[in-house]
């Protein structure tokens, strides 16, 4: 068997909060025939708190590829110099780990840059192929933060060169958007192989965890409901859509809610700003994934709304929103996933920030069920052929075994 180790800085395992696809990738490569293993920290990103032994014992009974947790010093917030610091120390001590082993193909997650690059580092050395998947943009993403001419630039050199020295051992290249996937290019670097796979969703899993919890959904008769499911942070536009739902009542369409499944470090802050508005704005918090998939298949609408800055494309929720077979009102400016609402006829586009133009998307549904109805077998449609995990995430498993193949025959 081949051994792959599949390194990354915040991986979510099962029982634990947060987006789990490389533990889920892991597994597909062990029932494809690899030895897989992953690698990451001892920290709990989404939780933020350390994985206890019994934590990590839970997680390596239940797991069918081989899961090792390597130190690093825990952090209090997303946005936080102690996190830097902290991804600094994984790299070092994942870069001693994979000395200590020997494998066959190396593929490693963007971000974190660092860790990434020691991994490429690694697979250089031993000269095994290596893949990059790149899941969010650093420091592209950053200067949603914090954008400063040449004072931001200078910050975050740091990542840049690490994101162009893991590009530039890269043997295949592996995007959540095409955007993504076509990285490198903006670095100078041309990776030999590369697909777009976007994050998705295990959709029979979907389905059932939502027939499974259809009765803990206490949908009102008559209730029009408006979802977004995700964190409530900077890079999403909650802000906005609470002030739609505010608007929508004045108009008199009483009978709309918004639902914001999720919690993040805004979760203060916009239920005050609902509570003072008086908007129609319901909060169930962080839900497990299966009752999740219950509350979006209730749901008539779903949001995905990012602020004007976000650096990101075809974001992970988006599996999810699509499998419920619902429409999408997107407030996103990427131009990528733009002109797949359109093409797909799965929903509609709205400027971020506009208040009332989201008001508006959201009254139009309302009023038309046909249109609804429509939007959402497309959705349904185009989560099957694109975002169905089993089938798509395959396609990685067949890069990794096509690079094994030219290396071996090099």
């Amino acid at each position: 068997m081949k051994r792959i180790a599949i390194v990354a800085s915040d991986v979510a395992m099962p029982g634990e909060k947060g987006l789990s696809r490389l533990h889920y990738l892991a597994e597909l490569f062990q029932k494809n025939g690899f030895s897989a293993e992953v690698i990451t920290g001892d920290f709990q990103h989404w939780e933020k708190r350390p994985r206890t032994a019994e934590d990590i014992g839970r997680i390596q009974s239940v797991s069918s590829c081989k899961v090792t947790f390597v130190h690093e010093t825990p952090y209090r917030k997303n946005i936080d110099p102690r996190r830097i610091l902290s991804y600094r120390e994984l790299a070092r001590n994942v870069q001693k780990y994979l000395a200590q082993n020997e494998y066959d193909i190396v593929y490693a997650l963007i971000p974190d840059n660092h860790l990434c690059a020691a991994a490429g580092k690694y697979a250089k050395k031993h000269n095994v192929p290596f893949i990059v998947d790149v899941e969010d943009l650093w420091p592209e993403a950053m200067r949603m933060v914090l954008d400063i001419p040449v004072v931001s630039d200078v910050l975050f050199s740091y990542f840049t060169v690490n994101a162009k020295a893991a590009y530039r051992c890269a043997d295949g290249v592996v995007g959540s958007s095409d955007e993504y996937r076509d990285q490198p290019l903006k670095y100078g670097v041309k990776v030999p192989l590369a697909k777009t796979v976007y994050v998705g969703t295990d959709i029979a899993r979907f389905d059932q965890g939502a027939a499974a919890n259809a009765s803990r959904v206490q949908k009102p008769e008559g209730e029009f409901w408006v979802t977004y499911a995700g964190t409530l942070g900077a890079s999403y536009d909650i802000g906005t859509l609470i002030e739609a739902a505010h608007l929508l009542r004045e108009r008199g369409r009483t009978d709309i809610r918004v639902l914001l499944l999720g919690g993040g470090p805004d979760e203060a802050r916009l239920k005050a700003q609902a509570e003072k508005s008086a908007a129609q704005v319901r909060f169930p918090g962080y839900l497990p994934y299966e009752l999740m998939a219950a509350y979006l298949k209730a749901s008539d609408v779903t949001v995905n709304s990012l602020v004007e800055k976000a650096s990101q494309s075809i974001v992970s929720k988006i599996g999810d929103y699509l499998a419920a077979g619902i429409p999408m009102v997107n407030t996103g400016l990427n131009r990528e996933f733009k002109e797949k609402v359109v093409s797909g006829g799965f929903g509609v586009n709205v400027p971020p920030g506009d208040a009332p133009a989201l008001a508006d998307a959201i009254e139009l549904l309302y009023l038309q069920p046909e249109t609804r109805k429509t939007m959402g077998d497309a959705a349904r449609r185009l989560a099957v052929a694109r975002f169905d995990r089993p089938a798509a995430y395959a396609e990685i498993v067949d890069m990794a075994r096509d690079l094994i193949g030219e290396k071996h025959q090099a």
